[in-house]
């Protein structure tokens, strides 16, 4: 039987996940294994307690450290564009945060890698992960510029902090045929969503929209 700290109450019911499913659909969410993890996955287990009533908002929140947990449409729309061509068998993502994201990816994708430079931060997320059962997401500390080089090259990369211009060391790991999604620059807290495809010719680049992400910062501490 699952847990009401999991399951949710109220403003963290399942009902309240129907309602934000609805909403990403009606802003253009279209893949609809991703709106179904969505709705199956409780965000509220990856904020702090006070914010629990606004886990179902469709918003960025504090997680502490300077740091958030992205809106759940971006989350949606770069997880949709990661697997607009097919589900890899592996993704890196650079930025764990609060671990949502990786939760999501972890349920669509067989295997998921995710680096995050903040250790209280990570800590926090492996216990969210280890709560909901999560056997394929597999974490480190680390400087995610530098991605993760041993397991690589990737076919797909999401960055969840905005870097001012791409990190070489992730466009070499990833895999030739191999889709990164990634918000770049950081003037004024806005930033390009790109999508970056490796081809056997080098790296192709398109611009999605415009987002807001914090910085993806140099360094890892504790």
């Amino acid at each position: 039987m699952i847990s009401n700290d999991i399951q949710g109450i109220g403003m963290t019911s399942q009902r309240t996940r129907d309602r934000l499913v609805d909403r990403l659909r009606e802003k253009g969410i279209k893949n609809e294994r991703v709106l179904e993890v969505i709705r199956t996955t409780p965000r509220h287990i990856f904020v702090d307690e006070a914010m629990a009533h606004r886990a179902y908002e469709d918003t960025a929140l504090p997680i502490g450290h300077g740091q958030t947990i992205s809106q759940p449409y971006i989350v949606a729309r770069m997880t949709e564009i990661l697997l607009e061509n097919g589900i890899p068998d592996v993704v890196l993502e650079v930025g764990t945060g609060s671990g949502y994201q990786s939760a999501i990816l972890s349920r669509l994708v067989p295997k998921v890698y995710t680096v995050e430079r903040i250790s209280a931060l990570l800590q926090k997320a492996r216990e969210a992960h280890r709560k909901l059962g999560l056997m394929n997401v597999f974490s480190k500390h680390s400087d995610g510029s530098w991605g993760w080089a041993p397991n690589a090259p990737y076919p797909a990369i999401m960055v969840t902090a905005a870097p001012k211009t791409v990190p070489p060391g992730l466009l070499e790991q990833l895999a030739v045929g191999g889709r990164m999604v990634i918000p770049v620059g950081y003037t004024g807290g806005v930033q390009e969503l790109k999508l970056y495809t490796r081809t056997a010719e080098g790296i192709e680049e398109e611009t999605l929209e415009l987002v807001s992400f914090v910085p993806l910062l140099d360094g890892a501490i504790r």
